[in-house]
């Protein structure tokens, strides 16, 4: 049974500048099928956009999609977990900051995103969260 953040992830996360348009990383997210891009600057992890982030926090507030950026919609100061991290710290650290997904970093560098329903298919792969997890999106 994996006990480390490292058996769960999912390496080599999609990463975009802090000066991508909104637009350019709603198009990433759709045509991979993500909900969420880790934003670096130099390699380093400067913070977190999720699919949520770019509507409430741009396109919501009458940004311009081509001219917002995503720094204007990401989560700055992520939590974060390491590779070597087990998967309860991961779990207590989803619980008390209310997240749903965590960046895994080594030395300031994003390695991996850990999402909650990584957690769920680990821990109970027959829960609701667990099936949805898995399935394939239907549109």
């Amino acid at each position: 049974m994996p006990q480390h953040v490292s058996d769960i992830m999912t390496a080599a996360p999609v990463t975009v500048r802090p000066q991508a348009s909104v637009r350019e990383v709603a198009r990433i997210m759709r045509d991979q099928d993500l909900g969420a891009v880790l934003v670096t600057d130099d390699d380093r992890l400067r913070g977190l956009v999720t699919d949520r982030d770019l509507v409430v926090r741009s396109l919501a507030e009458g940004g311009d999609p081509e001219r917002t950026t995503v720094a204007d919609a990401l989560s700055g100061d992520p939590v974060t977990v390491t590779p070597e991290d087990d998967l309860d710290h991961a779990v207590e650290l989803m619980r008390e900051h209310a997240v749903r997904r965590l960046p895994v970093v080594e030395d300031g560098r994003p390695v991996g995103i850990v999402a909650l329903g990584d957690l769920a298919m680990e821990r109970d792969p027959e829960s609701a969260l667990g099936d949805i997890s898995v399935a394939r999106p239907t549109t």
